[in-house]
């Protein structure tokens, strides 16, 4: 699959943008676990104008993890030009305009998922910022506000009139927030539509090598995108990677082999980002793994409350030599 001249080889894996999740290193991490394509926390246009730093640290970007999309989202179409030259200066491969965040702070202010319900905004937000960068623009948006508008279709022809270089569709509303299952009939009406010459990308519910294998072969996608899925699992993209090639599944890791991968998780973070934001970023995966073993919860209270890389790296090898023979899903 190939956006504009960035080449990501046959049906890669893209680590979807999430705030709070995507850092650098859980960038970084995904990518050695066979991601084909990083994609930054998602940055209010806003905050980049008014010189925020949380938002500007957002843009810092390392070679590790290449190739990157930087996210960002808005609804004043001048912060918007504005924003993606700032996101430009900062050398991704790509800059990527949010129309899906469905969170009410962001679609209820007319921005992410809000401008499905304003179309011929959207359409010049996205003409503005294609015609401000050289880079090449990509868009992600659901299949509209709610089931009453299920609008993907039109609006997939007029973003690539647009000029974006490609496009990925999550399979649910703006109202369905994240509930129920991902609808993936439509994305594949919008890839098999004989005016769509652009890549489009499937995200929802991918969840498993199987589930990937079964969305590609229905829906003849030119990628996926992963994003809830990794939480606390960054490894799925190597065992979906590993699924399409070959057929088979890789077999499961016990529950010491997922207690190291954890511990590098800590560790990449806190060296990147510094041990207080590092451990504050490393919690929310940390918080996944292990839940289904026998008698844990009090480990993994301690787990959760250590506030130093050596308080949780004492506590996932204890976990680890604890259940060293279960399989990671706490099965005997």
């Amino acid at each position: 699959m190939k956006i504009g001249q960035l080449d990501l080889g046959e049906m890669p894996l893209l680590l979807a943008p999430m705030e709070d999740v995507t850092d650098p290193s859980f960038r970084v991490f995904c990518k050695e676990q066979g991601a084909d394509m990083m994609y930054t926390e998602f940055v209010s246009a806003e905050a980049l104008v008014r010189n925020v730093n949380r938002s500007l640290r957002k843009l810092e970007l390392i070679e590790a993890e290449r190739p990157v999309g930087i996210q960002i989202y808005g609804n004043d179409i001048e912060k918007m030009v504005i924003a993606a030259q700032m996101a430009e200066a900062a050398r991704p491969e790509l800059i990527d305009l949010n129309f899906g965040c469905p969170v009410k702070k962001i679609a209820g202010k007319g921005s992410g998922s809000g401008l499905l319900r304003d179309i011929p905004k959207m359409l010049e937000i996205t003409k503005a910022v294609v015609k401000a960068v050289k880079v090449p623009v990509t868009a992600k948006t659901r299949l509209g506000w709610d089931n009453e508008s299920l609008v993907i279709e039109e609006v997939a022809e007029q973003l690539q009139d647009a000029g974006i270089q490609a496009l990925c569709i999550h399979g649910r509303t703006k109202e369905q927030m994240y509930y129920g299952v991902a609808d993936w009939t439509l994305i594949g009406k919008v890839k098999n539509n004989p005016r769509m010459h652009i890549p489009i990308i499937g995200n929802g519910d991918v969840d498993s090598p199987q589930k990937a294998k079964e969305l590609i072969d229905r829906y003849q996608v030119d990628a996926l995108m992963i994003g809830r899925a990794s939480i606390g699992r960054p490894w799925i993209f190597r065992e979906i990677k590993h699924y399409l090639t070959t057929g088979e599944l890789l077999p499961q890791m016990s529950v010491k082999e997922q207690a190291l991968l954890m511990d590098d998780i800590v560790r990449k973070s806190c060296d990147m980002i510094g041990e207080r934001r590092g451990i504050l970023h490393a919690r929310r995966h940390l918080a996944i793994p292990f839940k289904n073993l026998p008698n844990i919860r009090p480990l993994r209270i301690q787990l959760l409350r250590a506030k130093t890389v050596t308080g949780i790296s004492e506590t996932l090898k204890l976990i680890g030599d604890k259940y060293a023979d279960y399989p990671a899903d706490g099965s005997e």
